[in-house]
């Protein structure tokens, strides 16, 4: 088989599977997590554990295992559900949003016409938003491309559907968001992510991690109007919506203090709601001190953890030392 017709092959399979009902989608989900959970064979699953005892060192061991347990299915869910927004039209995909809180919020920004900031952390089925900002305004977000060809294809029809404009990960599409905003258009940053290189040490759960500072950058420079939006699913097989104000000095301090009330919203929102939050992403070795993290053994890398945070808070004593869990 050619590499063409492999793509080919590939495009078709993925529009099969994404144009299956949801529900299907969430019971493979949920088979597959029961899998995980109950085996513990996955090493994703152990990053999510060790990671939750990174965050939340104040809760028991057995809340931890809880929380574990339904972040996992709920991520896996999430990813399968992830296919079934793509492959539905935008009104499918709005039929399935069934409340949305804060939709004056949204309103009243737009209406301001200074632009408007999306802060969208990696939480819930955030894939459901687009249906619904689309609506309202021009979307200018960034892409970077998916590896297989067939599947980058895939994904960009799909998020680049109504009004969304794509750009690069780079110089470029930075330039061209910044120009959207200044004509009054919306863009979505998922802030919480470790950037390719550089990035400043923000505080995030009282770890200094490199973190990127776009997100206050963009707010500060345009002064557009910004706000926090998450997606939760619902138990009547829909999603509700979450737009929410975020701290106002955000448009007047530095851009890292920008960042660290970014992060500290979505630590808030996290301890609201932690089952839900996306926790395999390995985030906490976003540092010199702790690049190893996730090759040590449990007890090491959690022993790592409180000193590196000890020191943090040593020498700034606005972040505040969790009561450890060393197991």
């Amino acid at each position: 088989m050619t590499d063409r017709s492999s793509q080919n092959t590939t495009y078709r399979l993925l529009q099969f599977i994404s144009r299956q009902p949801i529900q299907i989608s969430r019971f493979i989900a949920r088979g597959l997590a029961g899998l995980v959970n109950a085996l513990k064979i996955s090493k994703t699953s152990e990053t999510i554990r060790l990671n939750l005892n990174i965050a939340l060192p104040e809760l028991s061991d057995a809340e931890r295992e809880k929380i574990t347990a339904q972040a996992i299915r709920n991520e896996l869910i999430s990813y399968f559900e992830f296919f079934s927004i793509w492959g539905s039209s935008n009104e499918a995909n709005l039929a399935r949003i069934h409340k949305v809180h804060g939709k004056q919020l949204l309103l009243d920004a737009l209406a301001a016409n200074k632009g408007v900031v999306l802060i969208v952390p990696h939480f819930g089925t955030w894939e459901i938003m687009n249906a619904y900002i689309a609506q309202f305004t021009k979307m200018t977000i960034m892409y970077k491309p998916v590896k297989n060809e067939a599947a980058d294809l895939f994904v960009r029809n799909a998020r680049s559907r109504e009004q969304a404009t794509l750009v690069p990960t780079d110089e470029s599409g930075v330039r061209q968001i910044f120009k959207a905003l200044k004509q009054g258009g919306t863009t979505v940053i998922l802030p919480d992510h470790t950037p390719n290189v550089g990035g400043e040490m923000i505080p995030y759960f009282g770890l200094p991690l490199a973190t990127s500072n776009l997100s206050a950058k963009l707010i500060q420079k345009t002064k557009a109007k910004t706000l926090f939006l998450y997606a939760l699913r619902n138990e009547d097989q829909g999603f509700d919506l979450y737009f929410e104000a975020i701290d106002e000095r955000i448009y007047s301090v530095d851009t890292n203090q920008g960042t660290g009330i970014i992060f500290q919203a979505i630590e808030n929102l996290i301890r609201r709601y932690p089952e839900h939050y996306h926790w395999s992403y390995k985030r906490f070795k976003a540092s010199p001190e702790l690049d190893a993290l996730y090759y040590l053994n449990k007890t090491e890398a959690l022993a790592l953890v409180a000193k590196v945070r000890a020191e943090a808070a040593a020498q700034n004593p606005a972040i505040p030392v969790e009561n450890e869990q060393v197991i």
